[in-house]
C-alpha cells in the first residue's frame, strides 16, 4: 500500500498530526485553523476518497492530515477504511482527535480504539457551546486526568480554545490510559493471535481484535506484514473463539468497549434532560427577538422613506415581513415544539415551503431582479460597456478588436457582463441564503422529511444533502455523493444532480425569468423538473442493482446563525466562483465569437433550427445559449435571460427553455468530476441519456401547451 502520508513525497523530521473524529464534529474548521487554509487535496491510493494535508502554521516541518469522519476503526464504509489505513501506515505519528462534546460517547469509543492501537493523542472536546445549551456538562480536566492525556475544550467555529489547542499539540502527545477487559475466551484468542503476529505499526493487541472482529478486512489491512500462512492460523483462532459465542465477536467486542466508555462518562459527563429545552431556547429566543426587532426598525424606516411600491420594486416587500414573522414565531413557540415542527411529515412541508418562498424572494427577486438590474443596466449598461467602447473608438479603432471586446459576443459586453452583472449578484445572494440554512441546523432536518420520497428513488434521506448542495454547485455536490453508503445510491444521486438540479446562478436566472412572467410559469417549471427527477430516480432504482442503505442522521439544535461566519463562508465561496466561473465565461464567449466570425454559429443554428424552432418552439437565437450551455449551464441560462430581457421569449417559451436548460447536459467541470467519481463509461452513458431526454421533455411540454391552448 502506498503511504498516504507521502502523497507529495515530502520528508519531515517531526511526526505528522493526523486529525481523527466522527463525522460533523468540526475537523475541517480545526484543520483550516492549524494550516491557515493552505492545503493540498489528493485521492487516497486506489480510491476516490480525498485526503487533505497541509503544513502546520508556525512549524513548516510538521504536516497536518485531515482524515474522513469515522464512527469506528473497524471499518463499515470506504471512508472508515481510508482513515484506518492512514493510521496503520506509519510508526511515527500523533493523533489530534476531535470529539463532539454533546455526543461524547461516540468520541470516546474512537478514543478507546486509538488507545488499544497504542497511538498518542490530544483530545479536543469541540461544540462545547451546543453541549451547554443542551444542559450537558463535561469536565475536560477530569477527563484528561482519567485518560492521562491533554484534553482541550473548544468552540472551533468561534475560535474559542484553539490557542490552547495549538499549545497542546506542541508538546509530545501521550497514549490514553484505557484498558478494556474482554470475556475470557476473547482474551485467550487475543493472546494466541499476538504470538502469531509480527511487529506492526500498532500494538499487537489492537491488531488481534481487528482479526477477531473481521478476519477478511484485517487480512487485507495487514497483507504487507502478515503472510497467508499466518492469516490462515489467525482465522482458525478466530473461528474457535467465535464458536464459544452465539453473537458475532464484533458485537461482543463493541459491547465490552461501551461498558468501559459508560463508566468513564459517569465521572466526567452529566446531562440534566430538563435543562435541554430551557438552555437551548434561551439563546435562540433572545437572538430571534433581537433580529425581529432590528428588521422591524429597518422595515419601518424603509417604508417611511421609500414607500411600499419602492420596496416591492427593490424586492424587499414582502421579504422583510416574512423574515420578521418567522423570527417572532421562533421566539414564541416552545423549543421542543419548534424542533418537532421541522421534521413533522405535514408541518415540516409547510416549514419547507416557507423557507423556499423566503429564498425565492431573497435570491430570485432581490438578487436576480434588483441587484442584476442595478449592475447590468446602470453600472455596465451606462458606464462600463460605453466606456470601453469610447476608449476603443479613440485609441484602438480596429473593427475586429472592437467586436472581440464589445460586440454581440464581446468579452466585455457579453462575457464580463454575464458573469459579473447577471450571475454574480445571483450567486452572492444564494450563497448567503444557503449559509444561513447550513448554520441554522435545518439541512439535516430536511433530510428527515425527504427520506420517504428519496426511498422511492433508491436513495435515503441523506441523499437530500448533495441535492441541496447542488443548488450551490453541482460539481461540488457530485463530490459529496461519497457520503452515501452504497454504489447504487452514489450512481443515482450523480445522475439526478447532472440531470435536474440547477446550480445557484442557473436557479437564480430561472427564478428571475419565471417570476417576471407569471405564477403559472413558476409552478409549471418546478413541477415538470421535479416530476422528471422522480421518474428517472424511480426507474434507476428498478434498473440499477444494489440496495438502499439505512438512514441514520444526527439532528443538531436549531440556532440563529452568526452573521460573521455567514459572511466569511460567503466570501470564500465568492472567491471560488470568481476563480472558477469567470474564466470559463470568457472562454465560452470567445468560442461563440469565433463560431460567429467563421460562420459556424449560423450554420449550427440552421442545423438545430428543427429542434429549437420546431420541436421546442423557441426562437432560433436561443441556439447559441444551448450551445454555450455545454460549457456551463448557468451561462446558457444567462443567455436565455438576455433573450427574455430583450422581449424575445413568451411565457410559454420561458417555461420550455427553463425546463430544457435545467435538464440539459452537465457543465464541463461537473462532467470531469463525474468521470473521476463514477468512471468514464458511466459518465458518458449519463450524458448520452440526459441530452436527448431534456429535448424530449421540452418538446412534449411545448406540444402540450400548444395543443391544449394554454398560455402561461
Amino acid at each position: 500500500m502506498q503511504d498516504p502520508l507521502s502523497i507529495s513525497n515530502e520528508t519531515t523530521d517531526r511526526p505528522p498530526i493526523i486529525l481523527v473524529g466522527n463525522p460533523n464534529v468540526g475537523k475541517s474548521v480545526v484543520f483550516s485553523y492549524l494550516t491557515g487554509r493552505y492545503a493540498s487535496v489528493s485521492n487516497f491510493p486506489g480510491t476516490t476518497i480525498e485526503v487533505s494535508r497541509g503544513k502546520l502554521l508556525g512549524d513548516a516541518d510538521r504536516t497536518v492530515i485531515d482524515t474522513p469522519g469515522v464512527n469506528s476503526l473497524h471499518p463499515q464504509s470506504l471512508d472508515e477504511v481510508v482513515t484506518r489505513d492512514i493510521l496503520l501506515s506509519s510508526f511515527d505519528r500523533e493523533i489530534l482527535q476531535v470529539a463532539d462534546a454533546k455526543n461524547l460517547r461516540r468520541g470516546l469509543t474512537i478514543t478507546t480504539q486509538l488507545a488499544e492501537m497504542g497511538l498518542p493523542i490530544v483530545l479536543e472536546l469541540n461544540l462545547m457551546d451546543e453541549a451547554r445549551r443542551r444542559g450537558i456538562r463535561v469536565s475536560g480536566s477530569a477527563l484528561g486526568e482519567h485518560l492521562g492525556i491533554a484534553v482541550v475544550e473548544t468552540v472551533a467555529i468561534e475560535k474559542r480554545g484553539l490557542n490552547e489547542l495549538s499549545k497542546s499539540i506542541e508538546s509530545p502527545a501521550k497514549v490514553p490510559q484505557i484498558r478494556v477487559a474482554y470475556p475470557a475466551a476473547i482474551e485467550r484468542g487475543i493472546a494466541e493471535i499476538e504470538r502469531i503476529l509480527p511487529e506492526l505499526t500498532i500494538r499487537k493487541r489492537a491488531a488481534a481484535l481487528m482479526f477477531l472482529a473481521d478476519p477478511d478486512d484485517a487480512a487485507g489491512a495487514f497483507k504487507s506484514k502478515v503472510g497467508d500462512d499466518e492469516s490462515g492460523k489467525i482465522r482458525q483462532v478466530a473461528e474457535a473463539v467465535q464458536s464459544e459465542f452465539s453473537n458475532p465477536l464484533s458485537y461482543i467486542i463493541g459491547v465490552s468497549r461501551s461498558k468501559v466508555v459508560d463508566r468513564l462518562l459517569d465521572t466526567v459527563y452529566l446531562k440534566d434532560a430538563t435543562v435541554v429545552p430551557r438552555e437551548a431556547a434561551r439563546g435562540l429566543r433572545r437572538r430571534s427577538l433581537l433580529f425581529a426587532f432590528g428588521a422591524a426598525l429597518l422595515a419601518a424606516a424603509l417604508y417611511h422613506f421609500g414607500g411600499r411600491a419602492a420596496l416591492s420594486d427593490w424586492g424587499l416587500h414582502p421579504l422583510l415581513i416574512h423574515l420578521i414573522a418567522v423570527h417572532v414565531l421562533i421566539a414564541v413557540v416552545p423549543y421542543n415544539m419548534l424542533a418537532r415542527m421541522t421534521t413533522h411529515y405535514i408541518l415540516g412541508v409547510v416549514v419547507l415551503l416557507e423557507i423556499l418562498y423566503i429564498t425565492y424572494l431573497f435570491v430570485g427577486v432581490l438578487g436576480a431582479g434588483t441587484l442584476v438590474d442595478l449592475l447590468e443596466s446602470e453600472v455596465f449598461g451606462r458606464y462600463v460597456v460605453p466606456g470601453v467602447t469610447a476608449f476603443l473608438d479613440k485609441l484602438v479603432p480596429i473593427a475586429f478588436v472592437k467586436d472581440l471586446l464589445v460586440g454581440e459576443y464581446g468579452l466585455v459586453s457579453m462575457g464580463i457582463t454575464y458573469s459579473i452583472a447577471i450571475v454574480l449578484p445571483i450567486v452572492a445572494t444564494f450563497f448567503l441564503a444557503f449559509g444561513v440554512l447550513e448554520d441554522s441546523g435545518y439541512l439535516p432536518r430536511l433530510s428527515v422529511i425527504a427520506d420517504r420520497l428519496m426511498r422511492r428513488m433508491g436513495l435515503n434521506g441523506k441523499a437530500v444533502l448533495p441535492m441541496v448542495l447542488g443548488l450551490g454547485c453541482d460539481t461540488m455536490a457530485t463530490l459529496t455523493t461519497r457520503i452515501l453508503d452504497s454504489k447504487k445510491e452514489r450512481i443515482i444521486a450523480t445522475l439526478l444532480l447532472a440531470l435536474g438540479i440547477p446550480c445557484s446562478a442557473q436557479l437564480g436566472v430561472i427564478m428571475a425569468m419565471a417570476g417576471a412572467s407569471s405564477a403559472a410559469c413558476v409552478v409549471t417549471v418546478f413541477l415538470v423538473v421535479a416530476l422528471q427527477l422522480f421518474i428517472v430516480g424511480a426507474l434507476s432504482n428498478k434498473l440499477i442493482q444494489g440496495r438502499t442503505t439505512d438512514f441514520i442522521v444526527e439532528l443538531p439544535p436549531i440556532r440563529v446563525p452568526h452573521l460573521g461566519n455567514i459572511v466569511l463562508k460567503t466570501r470564500h465561496r465568492m472567491i471560488w466562483f470568481l476563480k472558477e466561473a469567470v474564466p470559463l465565461f470568457l472562454i465560452g464567449t470567445f468560442v461563440l465569437f469565433i463560431l460567429d466570425k467563421v460562420g459556424t454559429l449560423a450554420l449550427m443554428e440552421r442545423w438545430f433550427r428543427p429542434v429549437t424552432d420546431g420541436l421546442l418552439g423557441l426562437p432560433v437565437e436561443s441556439t447559441g445559449a444551448f450551445i454555450i450551455g455545454f460549457f456551463r449551464r448557468d451561462y446558457g441560462a444567462a443567455g436565455l435571460y438576455d433573450l427574455f430581457m430583450d422581449g424575445l421569449l413568451t411565457p410559454n417559451q420561458i417555461a420550455v427553455s427553463m425546463v430544457v436548460i435545467t435538464l440539459f447536459v452537465p457543465c464541463i467541470a461537473n462532467f470531469f468530476v463525474m468521470i473521476k467519481e463514477r468512471g468514464l463509461v458511466t459518465a458518458l452513458l449519463m450524458v448520452a441519456f440526459i441530452l436527448p431526454f431534456s429535448i424530449l421533455v421540452g418538446s412534449l411540454l411545448n406540444l402540450f401547451l400548444t395543443v391544449a391552448g394554454i398560455s402561461l
